[in-house]
């Protein structure tokens, strides 16, 4: 569709392409209603075991009974502990986002927090270590 259009007496020749002719009108600054955060269970990465990835070269061998892997890619957006901070099965450990949507990431046991390896705003990826327990 061919448009023109005068403005400050300037005349523009424009090419429209109209894409949906008389199909339902969208409210401007609709927004779906926001997922509660998923939550996952530390512990062996799925993702990573499945794809047979191995932990990465700076890591060396690593006690997988003592370490919190990341269930996906993503960015840490907030850490809900500390180091010697006890924590009982399904504690809060952190929350992770991945496209917009956060993940909340428990513990699978019961344990003391030993170290954090990442910060808040830090990027992770699929299995990376986040914490070590005691």
């Amino acid at each position: 569709m061919k448009l023109r259009i005068d403005l400050d007496g300037k005349s523009y020749d424009l090419e429209v392409e109209v894409l949906e002719e008389d199909g339902p009108q969208r409210r401007p600054g609709y927004l779906p209603p926001h997922a509660p955060p998923m939550t996952v269970r530390s512990g062996a990465s799925p993702a990573a075991s499945a794809s047979g990835e191995a932990p990465a070269a700076d890591e060396g061998p690593v006690d997988e009974d003592k370490v919190c892997r990341s269930p996906l890619a993503g960015v840490v957006n907030r850490i809900a502990v500390k180091p010697g901070q006890e924590l009982k099965q399904d504690d809060l450990i952190m929350v992770l986002e991945a496209m917009k949507m956060e993940t909340n990431v428990t513990a699978a046991r019961p344990g003391k927090v030993k170290g954090l390896r990442v910060a808040e705003g830090d990027g992770v990826k699929v299995g990376q270590v986040l914490m070590d327990y005691e």
